[in-house]
């Protein structure tokens, strides 16, 4: 597939999910499945088939970390390039993101106007 146009997104925070709901679909045209819980995104994540997930990081529960790593165990979603959304920016914390797997991090609080493009970057670096 030449263009992005699914994207799940794992986020505790309903204020958050909706805004990022309104970016990504309105402003971004993608589709996007929306999850609140990691172990959510997981069951969910085989049957919506995503091209990029994006993961909170600090959730209760699963936290984002963990919902990657259980994420890499399904055959069918070891390469789907993953980003956390976190307000843990320093190089050293993307450094570490980063060596878990993630593609990026996308700084929170994030700016709507351009959420799907920082996100279609990422999944085009990614691939």
């Amino acid at each position: 597939m030449a263009e992005l146009e699914r994207v799940m997104y794992v986020e505790d925070e309903p204020d958050i999910r909706a805004v990022a709901q309104l970016a990504l679909e309105v402003v971004g045209g993608l589709t996007v499945d929306l999850c609140e819980r990691g172990d959510l995104a997981v069951a969910q994540a085989e049957q919506f088939e995503p091209q990029m997930i994006l993961l909170d990081v600090m959730m209760p529960g699963m936290d984002g970390p963990s919902t990657l790593k259980a994420l890499r165990n399904h055959p069918e979603l070891s390469k789907v390039p993953i980003a956390f959304m976190t307000a843990k920016v320093q190089p050293h914390e993307i450094e570490h993101f980063k060596s878990l797997g993630a593609v990026g991090v996308i700084a929170k609080p994030f700016d709507p106007i351009t959420l799907a493009e920082q996100v279609r970057a990422l999944w085009g670096s990614a691939r």
